[in-house]
């Protein structure tokens, strides 16, 4: 069994040592444990630092393609490395890797294939009040778009299977960690969470530029989630809303006609047609949606299974013979 400790970094020299010197060398039920290092296009020491500390691989990319598409980097490096179990965590050392062997231990007793660790939010005291109720509220809207119950969504410190990280792909530029959660829902992936610790903050996060931006990010976010993952219901409650909007009006207008009062209401009749108009076509549009999303499932099937046959290293051997 092979454990990789992987790490996305953009510019950590100044943590990353703190960091790769907490993380195990040896963890119970595996035989090799291993460290991968993804350089999102690091402008410092970052690979020298990783190099001097014992990292076993880099992969480098050409230029910074963000926290989402550096994960994803590194599951494809590991599954290519016959990882059996994955692990992500973060470079500026805010997981406590004393901790690892609680993520990986349902994973190894077969109760789960992704594990998430669960932060003590609320006891976190350089986490703003704002910061603590957006992660609350995208970890709300997870549990509902992906129906799993997960108290720490935005987490990085998850484990999985090998099979599991074969199944995951992201679409989000800005970050990977409630989509995949999502996306584990609804490939009836079997999810749980752990309580883990966490350390001193060495710094301020990356993907916190401003609490302004941090809001607009997440909402963004978060509406991308329902129209990807949930398009029926997303467009189809918008049409419902409008439709039911203008019907309302209408039958206001038709009251106020059929009681001889209709002629000052030509402009509710106007409006109640527009609405119904719109609500109309956007529920056609939830079932056009509705229809690319079962076509988006077939694809991602697809792909799970020639991401087996590529990084399978029992198929590899059977296809060289």
């Amino acid at each position: 069994m092979k454990l990789i400790i992987q790490i996305p970094c953009f510019n950590e020299a100044e943590t990353l040592a703190i960091a790769l010197n907490a993380l195990p060398r040896h963890v119970e039920g595996f035989d090799v444990v291993e460290w991968l290092v993804i350089d999102d296009g690091s402008t410092d020491d970052t690979i020298s630092v990783a190099k001097q500390n014992g990292v076993d691989h880099i992969v480098k990319h050409t230029g910074n393609k963000g926290l989402a598409k550096a994960f994803m980097t590194g599951l494809d490096a590991c599954l290519s490395l016959d990882a059996d179990v994955i692990i992500n965590t973060d470079a500026d050392n805010q997981y406590c890797a004393e901790d690892i062997p609680l993520l990986v231990a349902p994973i190894l007793e077969h109760r789960a294939e992704m594990v998430i660790g669960e932060r003590p939010i609320a006891a976190i005291e350089h986490f703003s009040p704002i910061k603590k109720c957006l992660q609350k509220l995208g970890s709300w809207v997870v549990r509902v778009a992906s129906k799993t119950d997960i108290p720490d969504a935005p987490s990085g410190f998850r484990a999985m299977s090998r099979a599991t990280a074969q199944k995951l792909m992201v679409f989000n530029d800005y970050t990977y960690t409630l989509e995949t959660i999502i996306q584990a829902g609804q490939k009836n992936i079997t999810i749980t969470s752990v309580p883990v610790r966490v350390n001193e903050d060495l710094r301020p996060s990356r993907l916190v530029k401003s609490i302004s931006s941090y809001i607009k990010r997440s909402i963004v976010t978060i509406v991308r989630i329902f129209v990807i993952y949930r398009p029926f219901r997303f467009f189809g409650a918008i049409g419902a809303v409008l439709f039911f909007a203008g019907f309302l009006l209408g039958v206001r207008f038709l009251y106020k006609y059929l009681t001889g009062d209709g002629n000052g209401y030509i402009q509710s009749l106007i409006l109640a047609s527009v609405l119904m108009g719109m609500g109309f076509q956007t529920l056609l549009i939830a079932f056009v949606t509705d229809l690319l999303s079962a076509n988006r499932k077939l694809l991602e099937d697809l792909r799970f299974k020639v991401a087996q046959i590529n990084t399978d290293p029992i198929k590899k051997s059977d296809q060289n013979k």
